[in-house]
């Protein structure tokens, strides 16, 4: 009966976690109550994974990347960048993903590649190429790093931690470089080859004609003793017919409303809304539609200018809605469409909930723009232009992180400790606020990651384990022990398509341990097999790196298929075959 709960659980939770339609971090704890109101866990063991040295360092490390982020010193390296692209694409290229890895092996590889993606497009815009021939590099390049050091990427430390736990030694900070290291140059080499010739060539548009905005956008007059006269312009009768007033125009004055401006007799406004609504709209009196399509320039004025914003993670944006968020008010910006995962949304934009990846077009005054340019929420996808370079805080940052690297690999203080006294002084030094230290830490992340391990508890606890290590060994077992670590590896890397790649290797490391038990192998070896597994799935852009670089790149989703898939297969066969090597069966 348990095994039946426990399995049915896992099974429930996939779902949620591919659908989204509940947070996963509440589909985690939601989890956890139920494992313990059943008593297959104690309290103590549900919270146990709360309570691990693991979740201190993987905090720490994103106190310390934002860190090294609110100092300027990764500008600094991009616009180092810049200047190779003037020599040769191809060398900036293959530097961009070398820098890329370097840093991904100490830095989450979300947050490195969310640092990148502004800087290259802009850096695409300057050299005149598609932003599509780097953008997918870069994020392949962020994932693979992740696989160089144990610190690379929350999977391998809530992988070690794991097995920790379980009696078997944790994974050194540099164990896993070795291979780490190969996997990481086979994916640079092919995308320097295969990969760049299989990339897309999408050719930039202008941001009106990209987003389809002529057939959306309409002029309208307000004639003398009009109702829209004197009325608010955020509570008018255009706005109950689900209409936003992105410009007025009155007199020689073309300005952004906000919440306190009124509409006035002779005012043009500019109106965005679907073609239903344009029809009702026609029908009032006392205006007059001067123009159903409209193009770019009446949207853009000296001082008034279109852009996209980038949802970067940790946005306090993501999973609200414009309208909830105040957006116009917050940041004196108009939304005018949403881009997802390619899709142009524009119907209804205040009660669109916000995901990351989202693409944001708005509009706004140049002087909103260059506000935008610290923000911890979004990026704006415009001419980079770097943080100051804060030198003497810069150093500290890097200084703290290579010190407390030095102090875990020598065993002269726990990985923990040294990580979160690193963390402690970029504080302390003010490299970083503690409000922007505590914004820095992904809650929801540490909360999966956490609750992931419980269920890895439960699952051996209940001997759910051991029912599908037993299963496995039935089905595979016969072809011998590569081909059972086969499967492993090639079920890792399916099930972190609909879930995270943290939650998937939890899900599967219990089970492999018994496997490999019951095998006669070793255990670890099968344990680091999965765990790098569950960081080379490429295939889809369901990786939060990948979704940060969708939009931006104008990918297409068989573009993801088409150039992941061979190199998900390459980097699977290289991970079978040097794991035996690394780590003797």
């Amino acid at each position: 009966m348990e095994i039946a709960l426990v399995l049915g659980l896992l099974l429930v939770a996939v779902v949620l976690f591919a659908t989204e339609k509940i947070s996963v971090e509440i589909v985690t704890l939601l989890m956890l109550i139920i494992l313990t109101s059943t008593r297959i866990i104690t309290a103590e063991e549900a919270f146990a994974g709360f309570s691990s040295d693991f979740i201190i360092i993987i905090a720490s490390i994103f106190i310390l990347s934002a860190a090294l982020q609110e100092t300027g010193i990764l500008d600094f390296v991009v616009l180092r960048l810049v200047r190779l692209a003037h020599k040769s694409t191809n060398l900036m290229l293959f530097t961009v993903m070398l820098v890329t890895g370097v840093v991904s092996a100490f830095m989450n590889n979300t947050t490195v590649t969310a640092m990148f993606v502004t800087p290259l497009v802009g850096l695409s815009k300057r050299i005149n190429i598609s932003a599509s021939k780097l953008l997918m590099p870069l994020a392949y390049a962020a994932i693979l790093g992740g696989t160089c050091t144990l610190i690379g990427t929350s999977t391998n430390v809530a992988v070690s931690g794991y097995i920790a736990k379980t009696g078997l030694p944790p994974i050194g900070l540099f164990e896993i470089s070795g291979i780490g290291f190969v996997i990481f140059l086979v994916g640079v080499v092919y995308m320097m080859t295969i990969g760049q010739r299989m990339l897309p060539n999408r050719e930039d548009q202008q941001l009106a004609e990209e987003y389809k905005l002529q057939k959306y956008l309409t002029e309208i007059v307000v004639l003398p003793e009009s109702p829209l006269a004197g009325q608010l312009v955020f509570a008018s009768d255009l706005t109950s017919l689900n209409f936003r007033v992105l410009n007025i125009i009155r007199g020689e004055d073309n300005f952004l409303p906000d919440f306190r401006t009124r509409i006035m007799e002779d005012d043009i406004l500019l109106v965005e809304g679907d073609l239903d609504n344009l029809i009702k709209v026609k029908e009032t009196k006392g205006i007059n539609i001067m123009a159903d399509v409209i193009l770019e320039k009446d949207l853009v004025t000296d001082d008034i200018r279109l852009a996209e914003l980038l949802i970067i993670r940790q946005s306090n944006l993501i999973n609200h809605t414009v309208k909830q968020v105040n957006f116009l008010q917050r940041y004196g910006l108009v939304v005018i469409a949403i881009s997802r995962y390619g899709e142009t949304l524009r119907t209804k934009i205040g009660s669109i909930v916000l995901q990351l990846g989202d693409l944001l077009l708005v509009q706004g005054s140049a002087e909103r723009f260059k506000q935008l340019r610290s923000s911890s929420n979004v990026a704006l996808l415009d001419q980079f232009e770097p943080l100051l370079f804060k030198k003497r805080k810069g150093l500290i940052a890097i200084g703290s992180f290579l010190v407390a690297i030095l102090l875990g690999t020598t065993n002269l203080l726990p990985l923990s400790i040294a990580f979160l006294l690193a963390a402690i002084c970029t504080i302390l030094f003010r490299c970083i606020s503690s409000e922007r230290a505590y914004a820095a830490i992904d809650f929801k992340l540490l909360v999966l990651i956490g609750g992931m391990t419980a269920f890895g508890t439960a699952m051996e606890k209940s001997g759910a384990a051991d029912f599908l290590a037993a299963g496995i060994v039935d089905l595979l077992g016969s072809f011998g022990v590569m081909a059972v670590l086969a499967g492993f590896v090639l079920l890792t890397v399916l099930l972190t398509q609909p879930m995270s790649n943290a939650a998937a290797a939890l899900v599967i490391v219990p089970v492999a341990l018994r496997t490999a038990t019951a095998l006669g192998s070793d255990p670890r070896a099968f344990a680091i097999a999965i765990m790098l597994a569950a960081s080379v799935s490429l295939v889809t852009p369901f990786e939060p790196a990948c979704i940060l670089v969708y939009s931006p790149g104008k990918y297409k989703f068989l573009d993801f298929i088409k150039v992941g898939a061979p190199l998900t297969l390459l980097l699977m066969v290289v991970i079978l075959v040097l794991v035996p090597v690394f780590w003797p069966m």
